[in-house]
């Protein structure tokens, strides 16, 4: 028995920043909706450890915090996939379902253990049009939020989430997603992270069957790439030296008068040119 006497207020409040101090220590990150599906990237220098992974066949699962603890959760929800898409239909499986079993595990967890769960959870779920795409974001007490376009979560997400609503945009490309994420999980004059310790992924409406795929290697260096060159503003034309009238190039005089387009075109002697001659 604990010594002394605290109010079940106190003891939320208590569980809950203590919660929020464990998950404010890890890294970002980012989930997003592009022109054809779901994007999450993250840092992680880890390459055994995965923050992203694949739960059912449209659905996919992000998370930070403690890795032990989204884990568990993470094979938890594997199993009631398998167990209800083999029992009744794999279409039955769907992210509003996890969501919930996800809300009331960690609901319980907050209120009845006596150290709350230091995690948020994201599930998300690509539909076969945008407007049925669905991302829900979960936190260690169990509330569910159901987010449209975008959501950040761990790590300095206000900040984040900030610099990522300046930048998201509906129908965005995959490179420029993936651009707008890293310049939203980048400090205002920081570097961003090697491509070695990246985690993306996406879901893809436009692949068959399972639509979760990790990008990696030489294709994520390649979109980095591409995203970057749509980012970078367009380069300005050189400026005319002094001394010379703006449109024309160095050394070259400027047009005498009358010979402009709007004046009567002159034969070599200066005669007007009727058009009748040979």
């Amino acid at each position: 028995m604990p010594f002394g006497y605290a109010s079940p207020e106190q003891i939320m409040r208590d569980k809950a920043d203590y919660a929020r101090k464990g998950i404010a220590r890890g890294r970002s990150v980012v989930v997003l909706q592009y022109e054809h599906g779901i994007l999450f990237v993250a840092p992680n220098p880890s390459r055994a450890l995965h923050k992203i992974s694949e739960i059912y066949d449209r659905i996919g699962f992000a998370a930070v915090g403690r890795y032990n603890e989204f884990e568990a959760l993470r094979l938890g929800g594997i199993r009631y996939a398998d167990i209800n898409g083999y029992t009744y239909d794999r279409s039955d499986v769907t992210a509003r379902g996890l969501a919930n079993l996800y809300a009331q595990n960690l609901g319980q967890i907050f209120t009845e253990s006596i150290k709350s769960f230091e995690v948020e959870v994201v599930v998300a779920e690509v539909g076969e049009t945008p407007e049925t795409d669905a991302i829900y974001r979960l936190t260690f007490d169990g509330s569910v939020f159901d987010e449209h376009g975008m959501t950040v979560m761990g790590g300095q997400a206000e900040a984040v989430a900030g610099r990522l609503k300046e930048r998201y945009r509906e129908g965005m490309t995959l490179q420029a997603a993936l651009e707008a994420a890293l310049a939203a999980l980048t400090e205002p004059g920081g570097e961003r992270p090697p491509v070695a310790q990246l985690e993306v992924a996406v879901l893809d409406r436009n692949r068959p069957h399972r639509k979760f795929q990790r990008l990696a290697g030489p294709r994520l260096e390649r979109l980095l790439a591409e995203g970057a060159a749509q980012a970078a503003p367009p380069a300005a034309p050189p400026a005319a030296p002094p001394g010379t009238e703006p449109g024309n190039a160095a050394g070259t005089p400027p047009e005498a008068p009358g010979a402009s387009s709007g004046g009567p075109a002159t034969g070599p002697e200066g005669d007007i040119d009727t058009g009748s001659g040979a």
